[in-house]
């Protein structure tokens, strides 16, 4: 369960990461499977918000995961 504090940590990054990786609002499968990193990091202890945006701004594209 996130907290309000969490979910705005994770919301500032996630916009940042967007702009960071130039997704808008109709590349919703994209942004989807953003939030999903950003939610996962989160989740494994990268809780301060510089440390989260710094984890996931290394890997500018992820692998296409296979169906």
């Amino acid at each position: 369960m996130f907290t309000p504090v969490d979910l705005e940590i994770i919301q500032r990054v996630f916009d940042q990461l967007c702009v960071e990786r130039r997704l808008a609002l109709k590349d919703g499968e994209q942004r989807m499977m953003l939030a999903a990193e950003v939610m996962e990091a989160f989740e494994n202890g990268f809780t301060d918000e510089a440390e989260l945006w710094q984890s996931l701004s290394k890997r500018r594209t992820r692998p296409a995961r296979e169906a």
